[in-house]
């Protein structure tokens, strides 16, 4: 299966994560609800498992608007990621676990906003439609929300295979890079 270098630039943006393996095919989000100064631990032990496991990228996602946008730049900077973990809780006003499971099956309207989320703010403005296309083709999003460790791992695992393996009703399995150059940029 063909690799490549992320860009240069990668991860473009900052953000509450821990970076792993470049040629990893998978990141993990965590869905944050509490302060950023205040993360429980088993948050923190989720974002640590997806990288300990062989993410490229694991950490912690707060917003449906700002904080999608992030993960975009940085995910499309990188084609060798091709499965998105998302997992954590889910926040009330924010519902950012929905917007991102919305953004995945719909996509956006003409003015950016995620079609089919309840979410308040659940809006790409800064973030080009080329971006939100591309993160859409070259990731499967795998749901694990709700879950504990061991799921997590078992999914970042399950996407390292060269053959394809069932994961909760998912066939998962490294398919190499996408197959187009890695996409750079920031938020506007």
């Amino acid at each position: 299966m063909l690799k490549v270098k992320p860009h240069p630039a990668y991860p473009p943006e900052e953000g509450r994560y821990l970076r792993g393996n470049d040629y990893s095919p998978v990141a993990v989000i965590i869905i944050l609800i509490t302060p950023p100064e205040e993360i429980p631990p088993e948050i923190e032990r989720l974002v640590r498992t997806g990288v300990e496991t062989g993410a490229a990228l694991s950490g912690t996602l707060q917003t449906a608007n700002i904080g999608i946008e992030k993960i975009i730049c940085n995910i499309v900077a990188n084609p060798n990621i091709r499965y998105l973990i998302l997992g954590g809780p889910e926040s009330e006003g924010h519902k950012t676990g929905d917007a991102i499971k919305a953004l995945f099956k719909n996509g956006v309207d003409e003015t950016k906003h995620i079609i089919g989320t309840s979410g308040l703010s659940a809006v790409l403005y800064n973030v080009p439609v080329e971006f939100i296309q591309r993160f859409r083709e070259q990731l499967t999003l795998i749901d694990c929300q709700f879950q504990d460790e061991s799921v997590i791992c078992k999914a970042v695992r399950s996407c390292f295979q060269e053959k394809p393996v069932d994961f909760r009703g998912q066939s998962l399995f490294d398919p190499g890079a996408f197959p187009e150059p890695p996409l750079s940029g920031k938020l506007t």
